[in-house]
Parts: structure tokens; C-alpha cells; sequence
């Protein structure tokens, strides 16, 4: 099973709230050098959004994000989706995310959310949300003791500090919308979006990611 943390060095955390837009979106973002597109479950039209990229642009990795039911669990996969990520975990979420045969990344915040992930033989989370949760001295502190966890930090990260995160050695990419900007997708500028997500994607040339993801 291919792990979400070595797709792409950023994923974009996509709200959707035209279904028009998802196609056009997920497009630019591919084209840009972001495969890995994370639709969040926050709209009515979420669904309908990763069925569209599922079927209509191949080369999009479509995945759910905002999963925090076992019924959400099922609805994203019938929908297409590829990879699930939630901002939290209880047992029954894990357990559905588990049995549903596509990668997923559970949220944590703390160490002993982290311990408890690894007791059930999860090593891959999200570290939610990344910069009111403590930053990138967080997570290089919990690398000490805990370097068999991975992360992908998604809140509140720009373009200017996802570097700090990627140089990380148990970050394998990081979330975030700064590619996304709420005025580009009113005004349907889907090309501002792809040089965006360039530049997003440019980051996964850093010496930092290149070591973290060939592990």
C-alpha cells in the first residue's frame, strides 16, 4: 500500500463549495506538480467533488480529508476516494479506516495520541493542527523518543514555513490551502492556482524532503 506521506511533498486541502470547480481545481493542481488532492468532507457537495476527480482526471491521486466517522469512511471510498485523513481518531474511525483497504492518516496533537497510534500498529498521522499544536520544535522533540512515528502537519502552514517542516526527519509532507487562494477560486483562475501549486511542489526538491521520502 502506497503511503500518503511519500506522494507529494504538499497536499492541498481542498474545500470544495461548486462541484463545478473540482475538475478544474484538481486539474491545475496536477499540472502544477500536485497530484495528491485531499477534499474535505465539509460540504454537501464533498462527495460529489471526489467522484468527479476520480473519474475525470487520471492523473489525480483524490483522497477525503475532515473523515471523522466510520459512515465517512464508506462514503469516500465508494466515492473514489484514495487515502483518507481525519483530524482526530476514536476506535470505531480507526477501525473503519483500517478496513477500508486505502491509505489513512489519523490526526493527533500529543504524545500519548501518538503512543496509542503506535500501539495499534499505526506509524503514518497528521499532525493537526500543526502550528497552534506546537510547530516544528514539537515534532522535532517527539522525534527523540518516538522516531518510528511520521507526520504530515496540515494548520496554518504557508509557503514560507512548510520548509521548516519538510527538513524535518519524521515529516514526509505537509498540508495546507495557501495554494488555494479563496479569490483565485471565486474568480475561477485556475492558471494562478497551477503557478501556486508550482511553487508548492518545488519544495519537494529540498535536501530535507528528497531524505524523508526515500526511506
Amino acid at each position: 500500500m502506497t503511503s500518503v506521506l511519500d506522494l507529494a511533498p504538499v497536499v492541498p486541502v481542498v474545500v470544495v463549495e461548486d462541484p463545478a470547480d473540482a475538475v478544474p481545481l484538481a486539474r491545475a493542481l496536477v499540472a502544477g506538480g500536485l497530484p495528491a488532492i485531499e477534499v474535505t468532507l465539509r460540504t454537501p457537495v464533498a462527495l460529489e467533488a471526489i467522484r468527479a476527480i476520480a473519474d475525470e482526471v487520471p492523473d489525480a491521486v483524490v483522497g477525503a480529508g475532515t473523515v471523522i466517522s466510520a459512515a465517512g469512511v464508506d462514503a469516500a471510498v465508494s466515492a473514489g476516494a484514495r487515502f483518507l485523513v481525519s483530524p482526530g481518531w476514536t476506535k470505531r474511525v480507526l477501525e473503519a479506516m483500517k478496513a477500508s483497504g486505502v491509505p489513512f492518516l489519523p490526526g493527533v496533537s500529543t504524545a500519548s495520541e501518538v503512543v496509542a497510534l503506535l500501539e495499534r500498529g499505526v506509524s503514518e498521522m497528521k499532525f493537526f493542527p500543526a502550528q497552534a499544536a506546537g510547530g516544528t520544535p514539537y515534532l522535532a522533540s517527539l522525534g527523540g523518543p518516538l522516531p518510528q512515528a511520521r507526520f504530515c502537519p496540515t494548520g496554518g502552514i504557508s509557503l514560507a514555513s512548510a520548509p521548516s517542516y519538510l527538513a524535518l526527519d519524521n515529516v514526509g509532507c505537509v498540508g495546507g490551502t495557501w495554494m488555494l487562494p479563496a479569490d483565485a477560486i471565486a474568480a475561477k483562475d485556475w492558471a494562478r492556482v497551477e503557478t501556486l501549486a508550482a511553487q508548492a511542489a518545488a519544495l519537494g526538491r529540498t535536501p530535507g524532503w528528497q531524505a524523508t521520502a526515500a526511506r
